[in-house]
């Protein structure tokens, strides 16, 4: 495959290179006890032969890759599959220096994931050792030291397979922060497939919780030689890493086929991209989207397509250049973007062939590019009011294994024309569909798609949670749920697990994406409010077809919001029953909302003007908005 770069794109990446050499290492700063005691020795886990060795001997002190003094660590994300750990990460002073601080909100086993990948790219082949320094403390401010230890693990190869690794320990307070090395030389890491690596605490020793504190992270080849990192590198989405993405205000996708190696970066206004391979241009037909995971200043995206029959084109720029043209689909987060093939066709013209060879990104503020997928449209389901969660499922499997539960007479009950089956799951292919192991018309796979080469409806799914409707599980095994079997189970084409199943009406999300951004980041305890104060060019942005799309998280997964200034009166839009009104709901999945202008309108009034200018978010529960937008299709 064949890169193209702009030469703007170029000049800027050779000076952060330059730049980037010359602010490493900050070891030497740290000071351990070095005395010999009994248990400075070599710390060796049975974990089979396939591993990754660790040592809690003082290794020689080396030059860091990351040191965290420029306080970036967006390369670093909380492993949360099974819902295995909630912990947050921070920058925080540690032993004479800054260091990456993982606060343990829950108790329990941490899992701290690092995208080696992302940050050394191409060089991540000759990765043979990683040494860092690791700390604990108690989170309950006794200052008292207990031991603790725990795991590395890799993920590699083109699939991100697992490779479980030996120990770390930290047994003395004399020696804390500790430096492990660990031994990853067979690990197997393959340039452009977004492998990582995973360090663990899984012995908690403490009667509290413990934060731990990771610095001073040499990545080193065979020689020794450490390997330079760009700390300014994003996580992205790894295959099978289970976190998903935001994709609210966004198309379901299926079909998806990634677009490999698309990697790239740039300045404001700079350009960068590839060759289109084959079966990416096979992939871009009617009814396709090409998303794209980045990051940029400005949180805006959009494709241009330099060798076009048509000319040099933006797509999905909107009005950002002044053209006026239609707006790629961005998600409330700022780092996904779609652009549908109609959007392309409506500048470059139905027919591929005369697309050009080339497909760039680009932004108006300095931008990066971590993935490029393209596939088919789909609905983006969320289950409205009424879900019923599909109790015990918690099962995994290796490829092309089934488990699951029998059904539960809530579950059955909820399997209604119209509902829909929500699987929160994660897998080495992210891929995910369920078994009909009893049924009577026999045993079906529903969902599958061409994976075992059926040529079946796909499920709609995203890596993380995926969704199969009632009419899609009847058109194999019949309308008549009693029919059905006694039991459902998951499977996938490769290694997976599901965390839970939920089964409710299904009701789809809007896909938008003119966005005015409301600045919101606030937060409440149940039942009360806070939002922010509009300015006349939100106000003027509430026009009927637009939505309130929000972000959040609350401990119930409900969300609304609240119209305090309103001629009418104090209102709730979207609050349902939780107050006993029996209004509308809004449409909320625990993660994204949407409550259309024709919702507060029905409570408000026609007159925009009348609505005050003030909008708060609420809850039942404690909650949090990290960021809210008024949304529309342009």
């Amino acid at each position: 495959m064949k890169k193209v770069r702009s030469r703007a794109a170029s000049v800027l990446l050779a000076s952060a290179m330059a730049l980037s050499l010359t602010s490493c290492g900050k070891s030497d700063d740290k000071k351990e006890d070095t005395t010999a005691k009994p248990d400075d020795t070599t710390t060796e886990a049975t974990t089979g032969d396939d591993t990754t060795e660790a040592t809690t001997e003082e290794p020689q002190k080396v030059l860091a890759s990351v040191d965290f003094e420029d306080e970036k660590f967006d390369f670093v994300a909380i492993s949360t599959g099974s819902g295995r750990d909630k912990s947050e990460l921070s920058i925080a002073d540690f032993a004479g220096s800054k260091a990456l601080k993982v606060t343990n909100t829950e108790g329990g086993n941490m899992f701290i994931a690092i995208n080696v990948s992302a940050l050394l790219g191409d060089d991540v082949e000759k990765l043979s050792s990683i040494v860092l320094d690791i700390g604990t403390e108690n989170t309950d401010g006794s200052g008292k030291f207990y031991a603790s230890s725990g795991l590395i693990y890799s993920y590699t190869g083109e699939g991100n397979d697992e490779v479980k690794g030996n120990a770390w320990s930290v047994y003395l307070d004399t020696a804390n922060p500790k430096t492990a090395t660990f031994d990853v030389s067979g690990a197997g890491f393959v340039a452009g497939k977004d492998n990582y690596i995973i360090i663990s605490k899984e012995t908690d020793n403490a009667p509290t919780a413990q934060n731990i504190y990771i610095d001073n992270i040499a990545f080193l080849d065979a020689s020794g030689a450490t390997l330079t990192a760009d700390s300014s590198a994003a996580f992205g989405n790894p295959a099978g890493f289970g976190a998903g993405i935001d994709r609210s205000n966004l198309f379901g996708l299926q079909k998806a086929v990634d677009f490999a190696g698309f990697q790239v970066k740039g300045a404001g206004w700079a350009q960068d991209g590839f060759e289109m391979p084959q079966n990416i241009l096979d992939a871009l037909v009617p009814g396709s989207v090409v998303e794209i995971s980045y990051k940029s200043e400005t949180g805006h995206m959009w494709i241009v397509m330099p060798d076009s029959e048509a000319g040099w084109m933006r797509v999905g720029v909107g009005d950002y250049d002044g053209s006026g043209q239609q707006y790629a689909y961005t998600n409330n987060s700022g780092n996904t973007v779609q652009i549908t093939y109609e959007q392309l066709a409506a500048v470059l013209g139905d027919d591929v062939s005369k697309w050009g060879a080339r497909m760039q990104c680009e932004s108006d503020g300095a931008w990066e590019v971590t993935s490029v997928k393209v596939g088919q449209a789909a609905p983006h389901y969320a289950i409205a009011q009424g879900a019923v969660n599909f109790e015990g499922f918690q099962v995994s499997g290796a490829g092309w294994a089934q488990n699951g539960v029998a059904f539960t007479p809530e579950v059955t009950a909820a399997l209604v024309p119209g509902s829909v089956v929500e699987i929160s799951y994660k897998s080495e292919t992210g891929n995910m569909w369920i078994v009909m192991n009893e049924a009577e018309a026999g045993w079906m796979r529903v969902g599958v798609g061409d994976a075992d080469g059926s040529g079946q409806g796909y499920a709609v799914q995203d890596g993380a949670k995926c969704y199969i409707t009632f009419e899609q599980i009847a058109e194999y095994c019949g309308d008549d749920v009693s029919k059905w079997g006694s039991m459902m189970q998951c499977e996938s084409d490769g290694a997976w697990e599901v965390t839970g199943v939920r089964v409710g009406p299904a009701a789809e999300v809007k896909p938008v994406n003119s966005k005015v951004d409301l600045g919101a980041a606030v937060s409440g305890a149940g039942w009360a409010q806070n939002g922010v104060e509009l300015t006349e060019e939100q106000i003027a942005a509430l026009q009927p077809g637009t939505v309130i799309s929000i972000s959040y998280k609350s401990e119930s997964g409900e969300i609304w919001i609240v119209m305090p200034g309103a001629e009418a009166g104090w209102m709730r839009v979207g609050v349902g029953d939780y107050d006993g009104s029996g209004q509308g709901y809004a449409l909320f999945d625990g993660s994204s909302c949407q409550i259309p202008y024709e919702m507060i309108a029905q409570y408000c009034g026609d007159d925009v003007s009348k609505w005050g200018n003030v909008i708060q978010f609420e809850a039942s529960t404690a909650w949090e908005v990290t960021s809210a937008a008024i949304m529309t299709v342009k």
